[in-house]
């Protein structure tokens, strides 16, 4: 079963109007009490409501003209591979780790950290990235600052 995992990248349908009509269905849905696959035989099966989540999302994703990437991924990470999710180099990754913002573990040698540790230090700084630019939009209208530059200054 794990040889059958693998990483794939998924693009969108050149003509994705079967899968839009689809996704303004789903989306109009309430959420059902219980989803199920029906397959090709007519066999069914429940769908775990996670599972659910994420088909939602990746018919929306698809219906909007976007390719979906599905990785399996281990829930221990090397430094390099906790550093390739965060879109950081792996020395940036580990000041993070030696200075506490991410926890982790020691493996003789080497450092592992937790699939759940990255994501949610991931959630946690982008939740204050957008408290601080809407902060900084606060303070730029109360200060009026938005007519100030309305109409640019000339310069020759």
């Amino acid at each position: 079963m794990v040889d059958a995992l693998r990483e794939r990248t998924v693009l969108p349908p050149a003509d994705s109007s079967d899968l839009a009509r689809f996704a303004r269905r789903l989306a109009r849905l309430e959420e059902p009490a219980r989803a199920r696959l029906v397959g090709p035989d007519g066999s069914q099966i429940d769908i775990p409501d996670e599972l659910y989540g994420v088909l939602h999302d990746v018919v929306t994703a698809l219906s909007h003209g976007l390719a979906i990437s599905i990785a399996p991924h281990n829930t221990m990470l090397t430094t390099q591979e906790a550093a390739d999710l965060l879109n950081v180099s792996r020395p940036t990754l580990v000041r993070l780790l030696t200075e506490g913002e991410i926890s982790y573990t020691m493996r003789g040698r080497h450092r592992r950290v937790m699939l759940r540790d990255i994501l949610d230090y991931r959630e946690r700084t982008r939740r204050e990235h957008r408290q601080t630019l809407d902060q900084i939009a606060a303070d730029a209208e109360d200060d009026d600052l938005y007519n100030v530059t309305a109409v640019p200054k000339r310069t020759r």
